[in-house]
Formats: structure tokens, C-alpha cells, sequence
């Protein structure tokens, strides 16, 4: 399997483009911008995401001596182009809008400055990064404004488009406001806090329930979370309450019970009643199943006694959502604007730059779309910030933690329709008068051959 990191890691397409640049000397600086085209009804907005990985990626982008050594047994490249190939770094800026903004369609998430060979051949690389990332902290931003104050914990590392997709998932889930996560990888990688109780095999693998829950807390005593669902609920939280005075006698609390199947809110209501009745009102209630936002909204607005959910796959597969309709353009080169004209993919000429004008509360009221050097509207805040230059960063990236805190206040400012799972009035995102001039004027040149 390729390693992650390299530099083959793209389509063929950028590597025929790159031999064609080189035999045309085209090495002026272009400009390239990712965007989401169009936001579908399922989304009222997206989080971006996966800001930093791009930039580790940017900053130790090269190819390897074996990377070279294939690509010369495919026959499909010249000698001198694998040996220019030998030095090539992306040297360029990036300027992007910090992970955690909340944006819309038509705003640049992101540009990049290069020579052209750079700007385009990672573009591939890119898009795979940023638009996993952003794609899942926009489904799980979902989950969380559905279920204030509960504790959500990703549990989709199985059901994720592999190993990689797994531990970015999770740090996605956790930008946008996830408790932590069941995948180690990315408790170890990103310091985000790890749970994990036990399976339904482990019960079985039991005698019986009892047994299987003492020898649990007993291994696991600071963490014990109890599944008791593997034969009924009800005499799973009967067993519990039964051993509360052995827990006792070897200091241990359980945190908490989990349910992973049947009615959720049914059954959270009966075993609330058993808890409570048995002395054991401060064990929570966990709950999973094939959950996604707008089961947790059903379940919160039912008043199901549930503390916490474990939400997999339909979030680290954005199920109902499986992709964005995002691209990676080219807006400008050797210092001309240039712009697709193809039929529903028209874009907007130029670099750019997006502000967010505020009202005086600081809650967005708007966007406006801007080309870089125009100055945006009075009090309105630009979004696209320098973090790239000459290819290495201008700082190291905020912790992930400020970046979730950051998301949270953000959220908070939103207007209501934005908050609502079924949506509401769009937001508004305008396009300036001299970006629209701009793109005028690209067109009739074009017209005019």
C-alpha cells in the first residue's frame, strides 16, 4: 500500500501536465483557489477542515529516488523531466481561511500562489486532504448542534474509507465539537481524549452477565461503562444495580451504562427507572446504534434520559452526504485573471479575498466576495489569511483545542436558521461589484478571441 506521504500519492494527470509545462517554459506564477461550487439542501453550510495535514503535506513534498525509478519504468515520461523532478519542493503561499470557519458556496476555503507546475500538481494531494476533513466536521457539526451538552463520541473508525480516513475523521469530529474518540490513532497523533467500554463478544464470551461485568470493572475500574444490551436491557441494568454493593466494596463507580439497540428513548426511560430505584441516579446512560443528527434531535426533543451518544457511520461516512461539490481552480496566470466558462461550472476570475461583515454583536450577517487588494465592506472581517510563504509556514497551527473553542463560540453567533437541521433562509453571500467587472471583462476578451 502507498505511503501516505508520497509524492506518487496524485492522478497521473498532474505528472502529464507538469512534462507539458516543462517542454511549453511555463513557470509564471498562478494563482488556484478550493472552493465549494453549490451547497446541497442537507447542508446549510460547511466547516473547513484539514488545513493543517495540507501543510505538512506542502512542506515535505518530494519525490523519492524509487518514486522516480518507477515512474521511469512506465515509459510514459522523459529522462530530463524525471530529473528536474529529482528537486522538486512547493515553494509558493497559501493563504486559507483558518480551520474551523464556518463558510458557504463560492467562497475560496483557500488560495494558493506558485509556479505553475507547483499550483497545479498538488492539486490531487489537496483536495483529498481538505475535503475529507471539512466534509466530516460539517456532518458532525450536525450531530452536536442536535444534541447540546451530550457527550458524543466518534465510534466510526470501522466503518471508515480506510486507515487514514479513520484518524482524520476523527480529528474532524473533534474540531467541530466531538468529546473525543474510540481511535487510538488519533488520541496518540492529536491529543484528542480516548473512550472505549467493551463488546457484546465479551459479555458472551462469559457465563453470564455478571460475571462479565465484575471482571470488567475489576480490570477496568477508573472507566467503567457497562454494555447491557447483549440479551435484554432491562435485566442487563437489573444485574448492575445487583452488584453495586461488590463495586462498593472495591471502590468503584460505574460512569455509566451503554445501549446499542432497540428503541433508544424507550428503552433509556426503563432503565432509568432501574438506575435510580437501585440507589445508582448518578450512573449515566449511554446510547449507539447507527445514530445520526436527526435521530439525536428526535431523542432530545423526546426528553430521553440519555447523557451521551457513540455516533460511527453515519458520520465518518457523511452518509446521507457521501461527498462536496468542491474544486480547485485556476483563477489566475502570469498576472492574467482567467475563468471556466463550462456550462454549470463558471467561476470567478482572480484571487480573492472573503469578508464576513458582522453586526454589532458580532454575530455574520453576510458575506462578501472580494477580489484580494479591494477593501471589503466597513467592520467586516476578512476570512482568507496569510499561513504559507515561500513554502513554509509562518507559524506553527493552533492547538486543535482552540481551534474546537473557537468553532463553538462561532456556532453560538450563528443566526437560528443556520442552527436548525431543516434549514431555513440562505445565507447571504454577495459577490463585489469589482469582481463582477472583472469577470466582464474576461468574458468579452474571450469573446473577441
Amino acid at each position: 500500500m502507498s505511503d501516505a506521504g508520497s509524492a506518487l500519492l496524485t492522478d497521473l494527470y498532474q505528472l502529464t501536465m507538469l512534462q507539458g509545462y516543462q517542454r511549453g517554459g511555463m513557470r509564471d506564477t498562478a494563482v488556484f483557489e478550493l472552493f465549494v461550487r453549490r451547497l446541497p439542501q442537507q447542508r446549510q453550510f460547511v466547516v473547513a477542515a484539514g488545513l493543517a495535514q495540507l501543510l505538512d503535506y506542502l512542506e515535505q513534498l518530494h519525490f523519492g529516488g524509487d518514486e522516480l525509478e518507477w515512474l521511469a519504468s512506465t515509459g510514459r515520461f522523459d529522462r530530463g523531466f524525471l530529473d528536474q523532478l529529482a528537486s522538486f519542493r512547493f515553494t509558493g503561499d497559501v493563504d486559507a481561511m483558518p480551520e474551523g470557519t464556518v463558510c458557504f458556496a463560492d467562497e475560496p476555503l483557500l488560495r494558493v500562489t506558485a509556479a505553475l507546475p507547483e499550483a497545479q500538481f498538488i492539486e490531487s494531494r489537496l483536495i483529498n486532504l481538505v475535503h475529507l476533513q471539512t466534509l466530516i466536521a460539517s456532518k458532525a457539526v450536525r450531530c452536536v448542534l442536535a444534541a447540546p451538552g451530550r457527550q458524543l463520541v466518534d465510534f466510526g473508525m470501522r466503518r471508515a474509507h480506510g486507515a487514514e480516513a479513520a484518524t482524520l475523521a476523527a480529528r474532524a469530529a473533534y474540531l467541530a465539537g466531538f468529546t473525543g474518540t474510540a481511535t487510538l490513532s488519533a488520541g496518540r497523533e492529536f491529543g484528542i481524549p480516548v473512550f472505549g467500554t467493551m463488546a457484546h463478544s465479551f459479555v458472551q464470551a462469559h457465563a453470564d452477565e455478571r460475571t462479565a461485568f465484575l471482571d470488567f470493572a475489576l480490570s477496568q475500574p477508573d472507566n467503567v461503562v457497562l454494555l447491557i444490551d447483549t440479551y435484554d436491557v432491562e435485566q442487563g441494568a437489573r444485574e448492575v444495580v445487583g452488584l453495586a454493593g461488590e463495586f462498593a466494596r472495591h471502590g468503584i463507580r460505574v460512569k455509566a451504562v451503554r445501549i446499542d439497540s432497540g428503541d433508544l428513548r424507550d428503552g433509556a426511560r426503563r432503565v432509568r427507572a432501574i438506575l435510580d430505584a437501585g440507589g445508582m441516579s448518578d450512573t449515566g446512560i449511554f446510547c449507539s446504534g447507527n445514530l445520526d443528527e436527526y435521530q439525536l434531535a428526535r431523542l432530545v426533543a423526546a426528553g430521553a434520559p440519555i447523557d451521551g451518544y457513540g455516533i460511527g457511520t453515519h458520520m465518518t461516512t457523511s452518509h446521507d452526504l457521501p461527498s462536496l461539490d468542491c474544486a480547485y481552480k485556476l483563477q489566475e496566470y502570469a498576472g492574467q485573471p482567467r475563468r471556466k466558462l463550462s456550462s454549470g461550472k463558471v467561476t470567478w476570475p482572480g484571487r480573492k479575498q472573503v469578508w464576513r461583515r458582522l453586526d454589532a454583536a458580532g454575530r455574520p450577517r453576510g458575506d462578501t466576495v472580494t477580489l484580494a487588494d479591494a477593501a471589503g465592506p466597513p467592520g467586516a472581517v476578512p476570512l482568507l489569511q496569510p499561513v504559507m510563504r515561500a513554502g513554509k509556514r509562518l507559524a506553527p497551527g493552533p492547538p486543535l483545542a482552540q481551534l474546537r473553542a473557537a468553532l463553538q463560540e462561532a456556532l453560538g453567533l450563528l443566526p437560528d436558521e443556520l442552527r436548525r437541521l431543516g434549514g431555513g433562509a440562505a445565507y447571504p453571500v454577495e459577490i463585489g461589484a469589482e469582481l463582477r467587472s472583472l469577470a466582464d471583462e474576461v468574458d468579452r476578451r474571450h469573446a473577441a478571441g
